[in-house]
């Protein structure tokens, strides 16, 4: 794969990478405070402040992925194992553009868990 065959994919990873940027600004809404009867209200809005923590949790670490895949970008490396250093398929990086391993390196490394 060349540098102009994998452009649609960096395009992809510079808009995930926005994405990302932009969920986690999002600001949380701390549960205001709790008066009498008002228990299964407050507790809705735990439960929602605790989902949307969840979630920027998870776009963090997302944004760590697509930080690193774009990190390789510019080393010329992506595209490439860092385990193996062979090549990740096209198929795999057009779904998982921040995929870092080929998939029998994905699966040894989700077998060492």
């Amino acid at each position: 794969m060349g540098p102009t065959d994998l452009e649609p994919i960096r395009a992809g990873l510079l808009a995930e990478r926005d994405r990302l940027r932009e969920e986690i600004g999002e600001a949380i809404v701390a549960p205001g405070q709790m008066t009498y009867g008002s228990q299964a209200a407050a507790a809705s809005q735990v439960f929602a402040q605790q989902r949307d923590l969840a979630l920027r949790d998870r776009a963090e670490a997302q944004l760590v992925l697509v930080d690193e895949a774009l990190a390789r970008f510019d080393a010329g490396t992506f595209g490439r194992c860092v385990r193996c250093g062979g090549p990740i398929a096209r198929d795999r990086l057009e779904a998982l553009p921040w995929a870092a391993r080929c998939i029998e390196c994905q699966r040894l490394a989700a077998t060492e868990r």
